[in-house]
């Protein structure tokens, strides 16, 4: 287990303010609530009582409750149905889900994705298998649609935060987009990623326009996958266990949890609707 901080004075320099000094005035600004899916909401992979719990609360309170996340669409099927969301951004934001009347499930594709059959994705995954023989594909990969996701660390062996980097780079360099989460390198090509579909599905489904309504959005995350939707709210928070990317970061939270994973986000949660009721 990673050591977790336990009080404001833990906090490192760099602006990050603990969540609980969010303000009433701030808490009854939000509208939205987004969130990464692994090692945000889940713990050691798996989604927490304490976390799931914190979903229906902030469903109960009439927010609206939209993960982002890198797991691909077979699983965004299934949150969208299942889930107490309001609609799930995927694949790094190739896709949103979300169910309209009758419980009918409504699918939105970015523009710009490319199916991961791409004969220059194919050829791309070979050379890092052949680059880096320890890595593999994911095991959820038989239900992506547009991106070739890369474990380094879901499960054994867990490969250093330092090759996931140098994974990146080589899908860089050969043209594509690469991102890193805490378990996968996701690539893809096409000119999007998780804040431009977070956008669009707010924008077309909610009328979200940013010069009004920037402030409304609340989102929680923990690695470099998450840092343009950490760069562009200003109400983003961080989990604890963001700080263990911060090298690969330019741009960190404005707000940070004391707990990790799953404990860290009911922990904004429940610092969001506290200081809303009071």
């Amino acid at each position: 287990m990673h050591a977790v901080m336990s009080n404001a004075s833990d906090l490192p320099a760099a602006g990050l303010l603990p969540i609980h000094a969010m303000t009433r005035e701030e808490a009854r600004t939000i509208r939205f609530v987004l969130m990464d899916i692994d090692d945000t909401l889940t713990t050691d992979g798996k989604l927490t009582a304490e976390s799931y719990a914190a979903l229906w609360a902030l469903h109960d309170a009439g927010l609206k409750v939209i993960p982002i996340t890198g797991r691909p669409a077979g699983w965004c099927d299934m949150i969208a149905r299942q889930w107490p969301v309001d609609g799930v951004v995927g694949e790094n934001g190739a896709l949103v889900f979300h169910e309209g009347a009758g419980r009918k499930l409504k699918a939105m594709y970015h523009p710009e994705a490319v199916p991961n059959s791409d004969q220059r994705l194919l050829e791309l995954k070979d050379l890092v298998l052949r680059t880096f023989p320890q890595a593999r594909i994911a095991r959820d990969q038989f239900s992506r649609c547009f991106d070739i996701a890369i474990d380094f660390a879901e499960e054994e062996p867990v490969l250093p935060l330092e090759t996931a980097a140098r994974i990146k780079d080589l899908c860089v360099a050969q043209g594509a987009h690469a991102k890193i989460s805490s378990i996968h390198v996701n690539v893809w090509l096409g000119n999007y990623d998780k804040l431009s579909m977070a956008r669009r599905f707010l924008e077309l489904q909610y009328g979200y326009d940013d010069a009004r309504d920037r402030g409304t959005v609340l989102f929680a995350g923990d690695s470099p996958n998450d840092e343009p939707m950490f760069d562009y709210f200003p109400m983003a928070c961080g989990v604890a266990n963001v700080l263990r990317y911060r090298h690969l970061m330019r741009k960190l939270p404005h707000f940070i949890t004391s707990k990790e994973s799953g404990a860290g986000f009911a922990e904004c949660v429940h610092a969001l609707l506290d200081r809303r009721r009071s």
